[in-house]
């Protein structure tokens, strides 16, 4: 079944005049947010604009040939090839880049990137990342369950901000996964104004909120503009509080693999929808609900920093690093496990039992997807 890469096959030669954005533009957007554009795209602070097609030719200039990059352990390998594909097309050749943001501070426990996108159809799409590589980006992911704003999450706000100051353009905001969340809380955390330029709010398979957002003002101004995807088996958007009204997306990912945007099926411009998502991912939802909901603010708390001391006394500041020293890393894991209390070691001990075997088999299994392009 196709994917988003081959409907830029099938929809490169046609501008946004000929065919107007839609939910699959939405996805590739979100999915090269995550090209490192340090030095080649222009921040807001330093202002201006780049063409895609010459940022793509410096980033590969930069890195080597597409096909050779890796992008991380749980980064999707062909989005420098979606890159070089959509810059070398008609539908995104008259797209211009800025306002490119990247910041991880392990002290901050911050992980946050996000890039506007100044399309051919005179309107801009403001991309938030969603989570990387980093320890300290799975770290704050798993803040959300324990406090009511996360420091992206700020950020999201306070960029979004800046982007739709820089210019009067309609807006569409978006991301994958955590981008997907920043995309909807810097939404409603905007002002009226804003708010009413934004034409869609795109969240790709992104996790919830601590908190019910649905009574907030500003969630109410917004909420008929949210368009929530989330594939069959659903991990990532499982977590906290979702969106009531979400459509289901087709993929031929395995598991936790349908995360992966580039398995989601496309016919036309459009994703394959399914009539709900599967039994395994309500149940998984229920779990991950009853589970969360045991624990008080501080025991999540308690959580949290244990099973992320454990993953830091490696010493590793991404998965690919723990990952490529696999031994080491489980020696250094267990022994600071051993140091938290009963309950806290068993829930800890669980967890990594499940994220390391979801992780270890993702880039073995999704290479057969990029060997198809």
């Amino acid at each position: 079944m196709a994917n988003i890469s081959d409907y830029i096959d099938w929809r490169g030669d046609l501008d946004f005049s000929a065919s107007p954005f839609n939910e699959v533009d939405n996805l590739v957007l979100s999915e090269l947010c995550f090209i490192d554009f340090e030095n080649i795209v222009p921040s807001p602070k330093d202002g201006g604009a780049v063409a895609l097609g010459k940022a793509a030719e410096e980033f590969l200039k930069k890195n080597g040939p597409a096909d050779k990059i890796s992008m991380g352990l749980l980064i999707p390998d062909e989005i420098p090839l979606l890159l070089e594909k959509a810059a070398s097309s008609r539908r995104f050749r008259d797209t211009y880049v800025r306002g490119y943001v990247n910041i991880v501070d392990t002290e901050r426990q911050t992980q946050f990137s996000a890039t506007t996108y100044l399309l051919g159809d005179g309107t801009e799409y403001v991309a938030f990342r969603g989570t990387d590589d980093t320890v300290v980006g799975w770290k704050e992911d798993f803040n959300m369950s324990f406090l009511s704003e996360v420091p992206a999450q700020t950020e999201a706000v306070a960029y979004l901000d800046i982007a739709a100051c820089s210019s009067a353009l309609p807006l569409r905001i978006g991301g994958h996964s955590k981008g997907g969340n920043l995309a909807i809380y810097a939404a409603l955390k905007s002002i009226p104004q804003i708010q009413s330029r934004i034409i869609n709010i795109y969240n790709n398979d992104g996790p919830g909120f601590k908190r019910p957002v649905r009574e907030e003002p500003g969630y109410k101004r917004i909420a008929g503009k949210i368009i929530t995807l989330t594939p069959h088996l659903s991990v990532v958007g499982s977590l906290l509080e979702h969106e009531l009204n979400y459509d289901v997306v087709e993929s031929d990912g395995k598991g936790l693999l349908q995360h992966d945007g580039f398995t989601w099926h496309v016919i036309g411009t459009r994703f394959v929808r399914l009539e709900d998502t599967s039994p395994a991912s309500k149940r998984l939802e229920e779990s991950l609900r009853n589970h969360l909901n045991e624990l008080d603010t501080e025991q999540r708390k308690c959580f949290v920093n244990g099973l992320f001391g454990a993953i830091e006394s490696t010493g590793a500041s991404t998965l690919s690093e723990i990952n490529e020293d696999r031994l080491r890393s489980a020696y250094k894991i267990a022994a600071s496990i051993m140091s938290l209390d009963k309950k806290t070691r068993e829930l800890v001990t669980k967890t990594l039992a499940l994220l390391m075997k979801e992780i270890s088999g993702i880039k073995a299994a999704s290479k057969p997807a990029k060997q198809r392009q």
